[in-house]
């Protein structure tokens, strides 16, 4: 069996286990109760806040088969929500706009959105860093999201949301995901380390949580390479992995 790396295992699957981003949870949780669902989504912050992790849970609300209509806590058990968490669900294409930046790469995923889902309820298309688009294809995508096809979800993320054209800002519903507060990622890292029986001191784990950043995935993985070494890990094993000299009194 091989490893699974502690950022993809505790990986959030619904809204309430998101990290630091209660605001976001609460406003997509009360749309997706109301039955609000925006036909795009700006998703903007620092790496590792959640925002593709969020676009997930999204995509899961939506077509969750234990609930009748969208819902804001997804089983996680269903045969959608297994599809969705393994990447293989045919109506939630994830395309990374780095690596697809040209005008034929939209138009295509445009021609695509113009028919009904075939597996689930809703499609939904996630463009993880969509500030690398061309102007062309940001262009292509606009007419797009004027008239959205019916139950076609869009969700941009971004960790550079100023170089997004104005225009495709004002069509969706934007939200900042901020960096994670530090207490609240010393939390989560704590309740980790329980769960993995990983021995580490109490102040290793809050330089672990400096140095990520805000940054719950930097975090996860730190704590990853870490749990490797001899118990107890103490705050020297965390600046020598770092490569930093420690802070002197």
């Amino acid at each position: 069996m091989s490893y699974e790396p502690l950022h993809h295992r505790y990986r959030p699957q619904r809204f309430d286990q998101l990290v630091g981003q209660a605001p976001i949870v609460r406003t997509l949780t009360n749309a997706i109760r109301l039955q609000r669902i925006a036909p795009a989504y700006l998703f903007t912050g620092p790496r590792g806040t959640g925002k593709t992790s969020s676009a997930r849970i999204l995509a899961r609300s939506l077509n969750c088969t234990s609930s009748p209509e969208p819902t804001a806590e997804p089983c996680g058990q269903c045969e959608a929500c297994g599809a969705i968490t393994a990447g293989n669900a045919l109506d939630v294409i994830e395309i990374d706009a780095a690596s697809n930046t040209g005008v034929d790469n939209i138009r295509e995923l445009i021609e695509r959105a113009r028919f009904a889902p075939v597996q689930l309820r809703w499609k939904v298309y996630v463009v993880d860093e969509c500030h690398m688009l061309s102007t062309a294809a940001f262009n292509a995508l606009l007419k797009t999201l004027e008239e959205p096809p019916p139950r076609v979800v869009f969700v941009l993320a971004t960790t550079d949301p100023q170089r997004v054209l104005p225009t495709i800002v004002s069509r969706c519903q934007r939200f900042d995901f901020c960096r994670i507060p530090l207490a609240e990622l010393v939390q989560h890292l704590s309740w980790i380390s329980r769960q993995e029986q990983i021995a580490i001191a109490p102040d290793a784990l809050r330089l672990v949580a400096q140095f990520a950043q805000g940054g719950l995935r930097d975090a996860e993985s730190l704590l990853d390479q870490l749990s490797l070494l001899p118990p107890p890990i103490e705050a020297t094993a965390v600046w020598e992995l770092m490569g930093a000299v420690p802070e002197q009194e």
